[in-house]
């Protein structure tokens, strides 16, 4: 067995001890009272984080990222070591920090995932309708996207949340997702503050955090992208703001849209001056 092969075996084994203690544990506390509080049940959830932290999978993602940022690829046959998020060309360290920013030689305000996608189109060749094609991963089809994203946010482990709203396309980014956050529409009339404007709610064992509170935001929006485990995947915000859309049954925006890079920025700047502690590992 390949050293990968035992580790990810390691891995899988950690995650069903843990899972089943946390039942274990779900179960004791509710004993003798019907159901385990919400309290109770938050704090074997985050007994279950703490226990999988040394073993976040999000790690295996990042390498893989490191080997496609370093890799001539593409049409062009080019690595994206030549791509400048923002702190200069192949820097990489503390760049996802400091985005969504204002790029000129895009003319337009980019989360670090459109960043991306700009630079595999530009530097490598390759086109906007295949890299948009299948940017989320699933049981048989692993995202290149998630894989870099994962790299560069790793590289931001410990930098302050700092997005400049310096130029006024940064301010009107910042304006439009404000205005999205609270927009109420689609067949159940929702908005974004449905779920999130208000203490203690959850769906089943999901904790719903209260981003109108700028401390919920900064503990929420500093532990994205995420690795999933409920879905063996690693996950991008680009990913997580399509999924509430998804759950509101509004139509699926589309990929690296200006509608959800407005909410990106909207959530990074009220995030701001919180440490990125991130990928972090969610349900």
């Amino acid at each position: 067995m390949k050293p990968s092969s035992r580790k990810t075996g390691r891995r899988a084994q950690k995650l069903l001890r843990a899972g089943a203690a946390v039942a274990a544990a779900l179960a004791v506390a509710g004993a003798g009272a019907g159901q385990p509080t919400a309290a109770e049940t938050q704090a074997e959830i985050e007994r279950y984080r703490a226990m999988l932290a040394e073993d976040n999978p999000a790690e295996l993602y990042a390498a893989r990222g490191e080997e496609l940022w370093n890799t001539p690829r593409g049409p062009k046959q080019a690595a994206l070591a030549g791509c400048d998020l923002g702190l200069g060309p192949g820097v990489v360290a503390g760049a996802y920090a400091q985005t969504p920013r204002w790029f000129a030689d895009a003319g337009r305000v980019m989360d670090i995932e459109a960043r991306l996608a700009w630079c595999m189109e530009t530097l490598q060749g390759f086109s906007a309708a295949d890299i948009a094609a299948r940017p989320f991963g699933s049981e048989d089809h692993k995202s290149d996207m998630e894989a870099l994203v994962a790299y560069v946010v790793t590289a931001s482990r410990g930098y302050p949340i700092a997005p400049s709203q310096k130029l006024p396309q940064e301010r009107a980014a910042y304006a439009l997702g404000k205005s999205l956050f609270a927009l109420r529409a689609g067949p159940y009339d929702f908005s974004c503050q449905t779920c999130h404007s208000q203490d203690g709610k959850r769906i089943r064992l999901q904790e719903l955090p209260n981003l109108t509170r700028r401390e919920d935001v900064r503990r929420a929006y500093t532990g994205w992208p995420a690795y999933r485990v409920s879905q063996g995947e690693f996950r991008t915000m680009q990913w997580r703001i399509n999924d509430c859309f998804r759950q509101q049954r509004f139509p699926q925006p589309k990929y690296l849209s200006e509608t959800v890079n407005a909410l990106i920025t909207y959530l990074a700047v009220e995030a701001t001056g919180a440490t990125y502690n991130g990928p972090a590992m969610k349900r």
